[in-house]
């Protein structure tokens, strides 16, 4: 829940659903959701398809053919039956591989409300985020780099961990402990969950360390996690909940559909008069816009959209302007 005058607000894009926490005019903390995703919290209805005799585990198969790992499964049920799931983690697109969703056999008498329909249930719904919010938010997630004073982090996702890298030309110590700032914001926007390590400079003494490790937990206060000490090589661990795919996923494993959702809401927001709204992207995001994205965006601004190529221009670089015609 946000503290105080922290604010989640959330903005009904086509093609996805984007959330802010805004705290006096600073973004907090970024999600993001895609229609038709499977996420957690969901409940629904599987065919038990993979199960040992006797076994508390097996393999689901959702009415959309979606794989899901199962735990809790009565020791009766067998193979073919139905079972009711709540989801615990969505499926996450990783380089090469597919991390199959993740759900807990639910009993009939336990059965609660859909939580993933409660998805931040205090927020408030606005047109459009303050300007410059979310291409912030969406220009550093694209690079996967924030600068701090003397440095800056990089974060990646491997299929066994999210990585931050710190890095800068000023002693150590010093680099680490200006570095922790610029870390708990990364954790925030990019939305991150799972096994996240912390690569810091090697500190010199153990009292550096426990300082750089004071220092995270008081940055890192409200995020529910767990962490290992900083060991001798400067490496740092957490362990939070993972629930599904946090913005660096998407980037790693869906630029071009992130860079097409992006068009699409910098043609919604243009301004001016005339009655075409003339989108000019790269050739490949061309082939992202869902006729039905675009008819939303026509529907969404009155205008006639007009669809132009440029292979000069960069993914991340969509344009959008009014023209006569």
């Amino acid at each position: 829940m946000p503290d105080g005058g922290a604010e989640w607000l959330v903005e009904e894009g086509i093609g996805e659903t984007r959330a802010l926490l805004v705290e006096d005019e600073q973004v907090v903390a970024a999600k993001v959701r895609w229609p038709g995703e499977m996420v957690a919290g969901s409940i629904l209805e599987a065919k038990l398809t993979s199960k040992a005799s006797g076994a508390r585990r097996g393999t689901a198969t959702s009415e959309q053919g979606q794989e899901i790992l199962v735990d809790h499964l009565p020791a009766s049920l067998t193979e073919g039956e139905a079972v009711t799931l709540r989801i615990s983690r969505a499926p996450i697109a990783e380089r090469g591989r597919l991390k199959h969703a993740q759900g807990r056999f639910v009993e009939e008498q336990n059965l609660s409300a859909d939580r993933a329909a409660e998805w931040l249930p205090e927020a408030r719904t606005v047109r459009s985020f303050p300007a410059g919010l979310w291409e912030e938010v969406w220009d550093t997630a694209s690079s996967g780099t924030i600068e701090f004073q003397s440095g800056q982090i990089m974060v990646c996702v491997t299929p066994a961990m999210t990585l931050i890298d710190v890095d800068g030309p000023d002693n150590p110590g010093r680099t680490a402990n200006a570095s922790v700032t610029a870390v708990g914001k990364a954790v925030r926007w990019f939305d991150l969950g799972g096994s996240i390590g912390i690569d810091f400079p090697t500190a010199h003494s153990k009292a550096d360390r426990k300082y750089v490790d004071s220092l995270l937990g008081a940055e890192l206060h409200d995020y529910p996690h767990e962490r290992t000490a900083m060991n001798g090589f400067g490496f740092v661990q957490l362990v939070a909940r993972l629930e599904g795919p946090s913005l660096l996923h998407r980037f790693a494993t869906s630029r071009v559909g992130m860079c097409a959702r992006m068009a699409l809401r910098r043609a919604e927001l243009a301004e001016g008069t005339g009655r075409t709204l003339l989108l000019t992207v790269h050739p490949a995001l061309k082939a992202k816009l869902k006729d039905r994205w675009l008819d939303e965006l026509a529907k969404r601004t009155g205008k006639e959209v007009r669809i132009e190529t440029n292979p000069k221009l960069a993914l991340e670089a969509g344009q959008a302007q009014i023209v006569a015609s």
